[in-house]
């Protein structure tokens, strides 16, 4: 008994030292998509269609296609979480816009529309997006684009509108699906890196 619960502490101060990031599983951002504990993720954003506008024939077509898909990819997941639109074109124009202007009842104005796109912004986050999330295991880099090139076209095939995420949209996604920000493209890659300032004798060695 006293080995159990000697063991059982010292699992218990090895998960307590684990960091979120340990708990999580993700790893790092890869060229292609996530790196986590049990492999690499794929990203693959769908324009969801509007199935109450279509007849039953196309609703079976529809099925059918996320049938083919399915089986084309077995190992393919499918998640729905929340989303929210993303204005930083629109804001960094305003912003741009600011600089520029002399006039200082312009520049008000022109804060006052910045003010309105975030307002919206948050009112907005209770879209939704979906997307087909696939694993990619103890494959090198090559495999990896090989593997998602044919995964985006073999989803395109079937009628569905979908781009693979970047590593900016990945990050926006994993904010919103922790509630953490809603800028998450903005985020570092890795906490705290927006503190360290990197000089060119960093760079050499």
């Amino acid at each position: 008994m006293e080995v159990i619960a000697v063991a059982k502490n010292t699992t218990q101060k090895k998960r307590k030292g684990q960091s979120v990031q340990d708990l999580i599983g993700i790893k790092t951002f890869t060229k292609y998509g996530l790196e986590t504990n049990k492999g690499e993720l794929l990203f693959y954003q769908v324009a969801p269609t509007n199935i109450s506008v279509l007849s039953h024939i196309n609703i079976e077509i529809k099925i059918r296609h996320l049938m083919m898909v399915l089986s084309s990819i077995p190992d393919i997941e499918i998640t729905c979480t929340d989303s929210s639109e993303c204005f930083d074109d629109n804001k960094a124009y305003l912003h741009d816009r600011t600089d520029e202007e002399t006039n200082p009842k312009v520049r008000k104005l022109i804060k006052k529309d910045i003010e309105f796109l975030d307002q919206i912004q948050m009112e907005m986050a209770t879209a939704r997006q979906f997307l087909f999330i696939a694993r990619c295991k103890k494959m090198k880099p090559s495999q990896v684009f090989r593997t998602a090139n044919s995964i985006e076209q073999t989803i395109t095939e079937q009628g569905f509108e979908t781009h693979r995420l970047r590593k900016d949209e990945i990050k926006r996604f994993l904010a919103l699906y922790f509630d953490a920000s809603m800028n998450g493209e903005h985020m570092p890659d890795v906490d705290g890196e927006q503190f360290f300032e990197v000089t060119d004798d960093d760079e050499e060695d």
